[in-house]
C-alpha cells in the first residue's frame, strides 16, 4: 500500500480548504434568477440589464394586480406583472451587494435599496429612506441564475454578432426568451411562472426583463 507523506496530506487538506474558501462565494453571489418575495405575494425576475441588475414582478398570487398607487396617474392604471421593482443597481466595489433604488408599491414611493446574495437560495433586500428608516427583507430562489441578455446588452450582443454567434433568442421573433429562467432547476427547485400548489400559477408571458418598456427604455 502506498503512503502519502504526511506534509504532502496536509498541502493537499489546505489547498481543498482554499479552494472552498475562495469558490463558494463567487458562486453564491449571483443575484439573477427568480426570488420569491417574503410574504409569498409576488416573484421577482433579476437579470442583468446594460451592466445593471433589474428585477421586475415575473409572477403574482393574485393576477390582475395594477399600480394604483403610483403618483404618476398615468402609471396608475400600468399592470404590476413586469413592474419594474430593482431599479438600476450598481455593483457595490469589494463586495457582493448591487445597490441602486427599490420601488415599493405599497405606497408608491422609491427607496435607496442594497440587494447581497446570501448563499445560493436566499436574496436579502434593504432599503431606507433617506439614508435611515432602514428595513428589508430576504426573498427566497425559485428560478436558478439567468445567462446574461444580450438583448439587454448591447455589448454583448455586438461581440456575438461579431463571432456570428448571436443566439438564435436575440432575434426579433425569439425576444421574449433571450434572458428568461433557463428550462433547467436544481433539484427541489421549481420555476416561477408555476410556483408549488398555486392554482393561480401561469404561463410565463414576461420572458426577457431587459425588453419590457420601462426597463429597455432608460438605455435609448
Amino acid at each position: 500500500m502506498l503512503h502519502c507523506p504526511r506534509t504532502f496530506a496536509r498541502t493537499i487538506g489546505f489547498s481543498g480548504l482554499f479552494l472552498a474558501t475562495v469558490l463558494s462565494p463567487a458562486l453564491a453571489a449571483d443575484p439573477t434568477g427568480d426570488w420569491k418575495v417574503a410574504d409569498g405575494v409576488a416573484i421577482i425576475r433579476v437579470a442583468q440589464c446594460n451592466g445593471n441588475m433589474w428585477g421586475a414582478v415575473s409572477w403574482e398570487k393574485t393576477p390582475g394586480g395594477r399600480d394604483k398607487n403610483n403618483p404618476d396617474p398615468a402609471k396608475q392604471s400600468r399592470p404590476t406583472l413586469g413592474m419594474p421593482i430593482l431599479i438600476d443597481m450598481k455593483k457595490k466595489a469589494g463586495a457582493d451587494a448591487w445597490e441602486g433604488q427599490v420601488y415599493n408599491a405599497k405606497d408608491g414611493q422609491l427607496y435607496s435599496s442594497t440587494i447581497k446574495p446570501v448563499g445560493t437560495d436566499q436574496l436579502e433586500i434593504q432599503g431606507c429612506v433617506l439614508g435611515f428608516l432602514c428595513g428589508g427583507e430576504t426573498w427566497t430562489r425559485v428560478g436558478p441564475p439567468i445567462p446574461v441578455s444580450a438583448a439587454g446588452n448591447p455589448a454583448a450582443a455586438g461581440s456575438a454578432a461579431a463571432k456570428g454567434a448571436l443566439p438564435k433568442s436575440a432575434s426579433p421573433q425569439n425576444q421574449k426568451t433571450t434572458g428568461a429562467v433557463a428550462p433547467a432547476t436544481k433539484p427541489g427547485q421549481k420555476q416561477a411562472a408555476n410556483p408549488p400548489g398555486n392554482a393561480n400559477a401561469s404561463a410565463d408571458t414576461v420572458g426577457d426583463i431587459c425588453l419590457l418598456p420601462d426597463i429597455a427604455r432608460p438605455t435609448h
